[in-house]
């Protein structure tokens, strides 16, 4: 089940793990939930770039620095540091794959809002919190249907609201 596992995958379970499974069904939010588009707006409109994405295996980049021809840094654009928690361990799954790949880098949470940077590397604590998260993440997507819904912090600006709560 890994190869279904990607890095917004990896975000929505630390926020809720019924995201996650809704996500790796490609089931689809509401695409006119304001902090989805808002999400969109500053995404397209920060650090300007010629590329806006490099996609790598499920390795969904949204900035890349080079140096001699070798990615150094990689960064993930978030709209706030709100959801600091899981922006890092979605950008640790990103230096993980990497990593797997040969490729050696370091990250970088991006919250241009806030004009907020936040360094990440892919050291041992995060190489075993990422590998006990992929573990937890390929149990919950394995079952055939979803967590039931929970109540957090999360659900009112969520675009999937109506599958938990209608």
């Amino acid at each position: 089940m890994d190869n279904v596992i990607n890095g917004s995958i990896v975000a929505a379970f630390i926020a809720c793990p019924r995201e996650a499974w809704l996500l790796s069904r490609q089931i689809t939010a509401d695409q006119e939930n304001p902090y989805l588009i808002l999400g969109r707006l500053i995404h397209e409109d920060s650090y300007r770039r010629d590329k806006k994405e490099i996609i790598v295996d499920n390795v969904k980049i949204d900035l890349m620095e080079r140096e001699n021809e070798e990615i150094t840094v990689v960064g993930e654009i978030k709209k706030s540091s709100r959801s600091e928690e899981s922006a890092r361990m979605q950008l640790i799954f990103y230096l993980y794959k990497l990593r797997e790949m040969g490729i050696e880098a370091k990250g970088e949470l991006l919250f241009p809002k806030e004009k907020k940077r936040k360094n990440i590397i892919l050291d041992k604590p995060a190489m075993d919190e990422i590998e006990n998260i992929i573990a937890k993440i390929e149990e919950i997507l394995d079952k055939p249907v979803p967590p039931l819904p929970q109540r957090i912090k999360y659900c009112r600006a969520c675009a999937y609201k109506e599958f938990c709560w209608s």
